[in-house]
């Protein structure tokens, strides 16, 4: 079980992949648009989802196979969660309507700058959950 690490590892190279053709959608072909579509961020949230996933796993399987998670391992979880659930809120924010770029009859969907900073601090958020999580634990002992 302990190779399950393993799948950690390709399920997170695999969320790269798919976060890098939404963010950069000619990697495979399409001619890029002016602006940003729901399919382009939900694409890239779908990639960050699975990084997340992957790592997760990588994480639990490498350093804590069988041991139950701890409080601190627990709230690294939460972290890194809160971080996904941020992305995706601003990331959808002007799609939903309560952005400051909002789609009218003469503008389209605009990813600002502001939009593009929350994202990846959002990112950092998730990425310093999984460092917790990760340090959070005590790992198995060398046998």
């Amino acid at each position: 079980m302990a190779r399950f690490a393993q799948v950690g590892i390709a399920l997170g190279a695999f969320g790269v992949v798919i976060a890098l053709i939404g963010m950069f959608p000619q990697l495979i072909g399409f001619t890029p648009t002016f602006g940003i579509g729901i399919l382009q961020v939900l694409t890239i949230l779908t990639g960050y989802a699975l990084l997340l996933l992957g790592a997760f796993i990588f994480v639990k399987f490498s350093f804590y196979l069988g041991k139950a998670a701890t409080l601190v391992q627990q709230i690294g979880v939460r972290l890194a969660i809160t971080g996904l659930l941020f992305a995706g809120l601003v990331g959808l924010a002007d799609i939903f309507g309560f952005g400051s770029h909002v789609r009218g009859e003469d503008s389209d969907i605009f990813f600002g700058e502001w939009q593009a900073l929350a994202f990846i601090l959002s990112f950092v958020l998730s990425c310093v959950g999984i460092l917790v999580y990760a340090l959070g634990g005590t790992p198995e002992p060398n046998e």
